[in-house]
């Protein structure tokens, strides 16, 4: 979540990130080699009192972290009152909902600021049943799924929607995780805290919203989890419910085991290619690398090797861009011609801490 967060957000103009490991750092150069002109501070309150002296005064705390579970690691929890007590307003992804903790929310009622639970599902008369109306959608879809989680679908999602802004065509993300809203995602839903009855209906119209508003010549669908993973199979659902048109497969390499799941070996990307085809009817056209504990000369090998066992345009986003992986969706466009395009819309940002 913090990664995304430093790489890009509309919601909110980052001024910092507190981290103790790399405080003193450049939050871009830590995540991917290039200055952002983010500092990381070792606490909440050097943060603050940074920001304040060089930026301005944050408004928001957000909680960059996404540990397994989604509950509130213990020693977060003072650096949160800190914020609370420095009339910060605190924006969460969790599942552990701070807005509900008895003693933050006092201190939030007590400071005059506000606890946002991003996570927190919508009231079950707000959510959508599986209808059908994604077959209304003529949008090329393209979904970005995985060979597991935490695998850089995001990441790669909003880079081809960029890349396919620049060779005019008019796309919209459906960001389907909390960090997609985080970053301004206008069409979102956060796929893993909703009532699973109603899990395909949300993907549903999410798609379908994005299209009826926008009518963009592309939608781009940011996976969840894979289809293969023993804790995050949120892959069977974008396939049953958004239906998509191609597929992009995330990939890592140098992974030998699912993350967070020591024992549990990754399926191979043949085989994982292989049944994302057969469930979805559509094509896999093209293999994008996380290049994760990879050196360059191991990336470049790896490319190959990839491209030459499976057949598919296969590249690292963050290393090279995601080029490849435009030239084999260009095909599938039904019209030639694209669209004039138009940067999507975006929430007003906030100042975060």
């Amino acid at each position: 979540t913090a990664h995304g967060l430093v790489r890009r957000t509309k919601r909110y103009t980052v001024l910092s990130v507190v981290d103790r490991r790399h405080a003193g750092a450049d939050a871009g150069e830590v995540l991917d080699g290039r200055m952002s002109g983010i500092p990381i501070h070792p606490s909440v309150g050097a943060a603050i009192e940074a920001t304040a002296k060089l930026a301005g005064s944050p408004t928001h705390l957000v909680i960059g972290l996404a540990p397994d579970g989604g509950r509130l690691p213990p020693e977060a929890r003072a650096e949160i009152k800190l914020a609370l007590s420095q009339r910060l307003n605190v924006d969460s992804g969790l599942h552990d909902f701070l807005s509900e903790d008895p003693e933050l929310a006092r201190m939030a009622e007590a400071n005059g600021v506000t606890i946002r639970d991003v996570r927190k599902p919508p009231d079950r008369s707000m959510l959508h049943f599986f209808s059908g109306t994604i077959e209304e959608v003529d949008s090329l879809k393209i979904a970005i799924l995985g060979t597991d989680s935490a695998i850089g679908k995001r990441t790669t999602a909003w880079m081809l929607v960029d890349a396919l802004l620049r060779e005019g065509f008019t796309t919209e993300l459906v960001g389907t995780g909390q960090t997609a809203w985080l970053q301004g995602a206008r069409f979102s839903i956060i796929l893993d805290s909703l009532i699973n009855d109603f899990v395909a209906g949300e993907i549903e119209h999410a798609v379908w919203r994005a299209w009826h508003e926008a009518k963009p010549a592309a939608i781009v669908i940011e996976g969840q989890g894979s289809l293969m993973n023993p804790a995050y199979p949120g892959g069977h659902e974008i396939l049953a419910a958004a239906r998509p048109d191609v597929i992009v497969m995330q990939h890592a390499p140098a992974r030998v085991e699912y993350d967070g799941f020591p024992g549990y070996p990754l399926h191979p990307l043949a085989l994982q290619i292989q049944v994302t085809e057969l469930l979805s009817g559509k094509p896999v056209v093209s293999v994008a690398l996380n290049h994760e504990t990879m050196t360059d000369p191991e990336i470049e090998e790896a490319t190959r090797r990839i491209q030459a066992e499976t057949g598919l345009p296969t590249c690292a986003p963050l290393k090279e861009g995601v080029g490849p992986i435009v030239e084999a969706i260009r095909s599938h466009f039904p019209s030639p011609s694209p669209s004039p395009s138009a940067a999507p819309g975006a929430p007003d940002a906030a100042r975060g801490a």
